[in-house]
């Protein structure tokens, strides 16, 4: 029997699987990967990640959110429609927020902005929050510092910085996604001594499908595109650079992601349970 594993990022909405999302899924959960957290990057791609949570029920969740890429056409309506997603119970996270001062789609100071209301926002609910970081380390750290001691949690999804904001980030008792870059022989084995310094409980996995495809995979797809299906390759590359086993891995970031998006050991979320807060 596989290992059951958590994909915490998900891009279910991106055009690239609509034409067949349910067969998607299927490999997916034949692939151990029972849990899947759909990622929201504005406010109508929130409500589309909510939807297909909810149609995907026994195996999805969602978050909501503004990426950074985004910030600049975000107005006070945004954040009233943030709300109200994160009333739904499938809505387990808020994000995917944060700061890219490396394609700078919207000005830094804007993101800066939106990354601190989002962050409000997601203390008031008392969701965690999934947040994006590329090239902004110092500022990312400095507002999420502000904030920290009133949040139920941090990610930094799709980690590929260095060791310096590696230390940062567990020096504020945030959590780490680690993705199929970690399995790049060009640009990703820098993260391979790094994988040891991030405790167990602080780690977490993810394909950032459809994007990011494993190059370490024995045979790739002709489409390049990744999926749930293939998160199994990162969970190998981890286990590889920690001398740790696959089971062990796979264990281990599963009940890391439970804990973090507060569900239960069957994967369902306890916001079911105990209403939304």
């Amino acid at each position: 029997m596989k290992p059951k594993l958590v994909d915490i990022g998900v891009n279910l909405t991106d055009e690239q699987f609509s034409k067949d999302r349910d067969q998607v899924m299927e490999r997916a959960i034949d692939a151990g990967v029972n849990t899947m957290i759909l990622t929201g990057t504005s406010v109508n791609e929130s409500q589309q990640a909510l939807e297909l949570a909810q149609q995907y029920s026994d195996y999805c969740y969602s978050t909501a959110g503004i990426h950074p890429h985004y910030a600049k056409n975000t107005t006070d309506s945004c954040y009233e429609d943030l709300k109200l997603l994160f009333q739904a119970p499938k809505v387990v996270a808020a994000g995917e927020m944060g700061l890219d001062f490396n394609r700078d789609f919207s000005p830094r100071p804007t993101q800066e902005t939106v990354f601190q209301k989002q962050l409000q926002l997601a203390v008031e609910s008392g969701l965690p929050a999934f947040c994006h970081e590329r090239d902004a380390a110092d500022r990312f750290t400095a507002i999420a510092r502000e904030f920290r001691d009133y949040l139920g949690g941090l990610v930094v999804h799709c980690f590929t910085a260095d060791k310096k904001a590696l230390y940062q980030y567990l020096d504020l008792d945030l959590h780490i996604g680690i993705t199929g870059w970690v399995c790049d022989e060009r640009r990703g084995t820098h993260l391979h001594p790094l994988l040891k310094d991030i405790p167990a409980n602080r780690l977490m996995i993810e394909t950032d499908a459809p994007w990011l495809l494993p190059r370490s995979m024995d045979k790739r797809p002709k489409n390049r595109r990744n999926e749930p299906a293939y998160l199994s390759w990162v969970v190998k590359t981890i286990a590889e650079q920690t001398g740790k086993t696959y089971e062990q891995v796979a264990r281990e970031t599963s009940e890391t992601a439970r804990n973090f998006f507060n569900l239960g050991p069957d994967g369902q979320s306890r916001r079911h349970w105990e209403g939304v807060r």
